[in-house]
């Protein structure tokens, strides 16, 4: 165990401190730390015992609207499926009831949907991580979030400045999300700067230098993604590499002991060993049809929430969709069987009768168009963790909870 590692996640720990007013310090610290701890130890002894199944937490996508065009994105580009704020509140209150306060609310872009801080504000018992391009986040809508004091942004940068115009399909996006996390930090938000990483932004953003500048720009965390060829407009051909993936891996392993942030990602675990949180059950998805969802790229289901969406926990209980899908799978790969093996998915989902939640109703025919392309196992070329708090979390919040046999 090196001093490194604690030393570092020290100083990341003092540099938030001190950004950070007291009251949102607290709520991060009971809200989502306390909590979500308690909620995965209950999530494990619900798993080890085999009683009726519910997520460890719940990703709502609220709106298929979005002010941006990115390619590889599974939202139907102008649709206007969403929850109503009713659905959204059962949804939350339903969850809350099985010991789950923490949730993802993704869109389209979710600062466009109408009522979005009120639903935070009546549930300030939760964490909300609200996944944006950060376009909308203006200094008025991050002093909301101040106040509010229990919403973590997280803001999404595709590339520096000509490659996010090119992934995201409209000029100047760049300097926009940059004007949104500086609005973050000057209102002492907790907040961090996601990354989908494919060929065309890999140079620029894996490596140390961007590690840095989002740590100069204030940002607790940095959440690295692997991108996945997906929707009406995927691009295979941008998709990381075996060997890409390999040094994406090496690179978080390493720059994690010492980087100025803390380094996420949720594709392995402790061992380094590959795990898809939907196939261990840890996390699913509500999308803004209403339907329960195995993950947020993959939108076909057998159930709907109702008008109240008070039924939500139940239709995840009840469903053998979800179920199967689960040990299908963990069955295929412990990597992401979308990337792997979609044509085996598409049958899959022919084969249970599962339609399409999406506006744009095409969603079988990409599965089925679809190549594949290498995901995140990497078999007995599995990278430990080297930094022991790391290692901690990982075996704490990113267990494999038995899913693999």
């Amino acid at each position: 165990m090196s001093l490194t590692d604690w030393t570092s996640l020290a100083k990341i720990g003092c540099r938030i401190v001190r950004q950070t007013p007291t009251r949102l310090l607290w709520k991060f610290a009971w809200n989502f730390g306390w909590r979500n701890l308690w909620n995965m130890r209950s999530f494990e002894k619900r798993s080890a015992k085999g009683k009726k199944f519910f997520p460890a937490f719940v990703m709502i996508s609220v709106t298929e609207t979005c002010n941006l065009r990115c390619s590889g994105c599974w939202v139907s580009a102008g649709g206007k499926k969403a929850l109503s704020n009713e659905q959204l509140d059962g949804i939350i209150t339903s969850s809350k009831k099985q010991g789950s306060y923490f949730f993802g609310i993704l869109g389209g872009e979710p600062l466009m949907y109408k009522g979005l801080l009120d639903v935070f504000k009546k549930h300030d018992d939760c964490y909300f991580q609200l996944f944006t391009n950060g376009t909308l986040l203006t200094d008025d809508i991050a002093m909301q979030l101040r106040e509010l004091g229990n919403v973590t942004p997280l803001v999404s940068i595709e590339g520096l400045k000509d490659e996010s115009d090119r992934r995201r399909g409209t000029h100047e996006v760049y300097d926009r999300s940059l004007r949104g996390i500086r609005a973050c930090k000057k209102a002492g938000l907790i907040f961090g700067v996601a990354a989908s990483i494919c060929k065309s932004n890999y140079e620029e953003l894996v490596c140390r230098e961007h590690i840095e500048r989002v740590a100069r720009e204030g940002a607790a965390y940095l959440w690295y993604y692997i991108y996945r060829p997906v929707g009406a407009n995927p691009k295979p051909e941008v998709a990381l590499d075996r060997e890409q993936i390999r040094s994406l891996r090496l690179f978080l392993v390493e720059e994690r002991r010492t980087a100025p942030v803390a380094l996420i990602d949720t594709y392995w675990d402790d061992k380094g060993v590959a795990m898809c949180p939907a196939a261990t059950g840890m996390s699913h998805h509500i999308g803004p049809s209403g339907a329960i969802e195995f993950c947020p790229p993959l939108q076909m289901a057998c159930e709907n929430i109702n008008d109240t969406g008070k039924n939500a926990a139940q239709l995840f209980k009840d469903s053998q969709l979800m179920a199967d899908l689960r040990v299908m799978t963990a069955e295929q790969s412990r990597g992401c069987i979308l990337m792997e093996n979609p044509n085996r998915l598409a049958q899959f989902l022919k084969e249970h009768n599962a339609y399409d939640t999406t506006s744009r109703q095409s969603v079988l025919e990409e599965y089925s168009r679809m190549v594949s392309v290498p995901g995140h196992d990497m078999g007995d070329e599995a990278i430990p963790e080297k930094s022991a708090p790391y290692r901690w979390l990982k075996k704490n919040y990113f267990f494999g909870f038995g899913a693999y046999g």
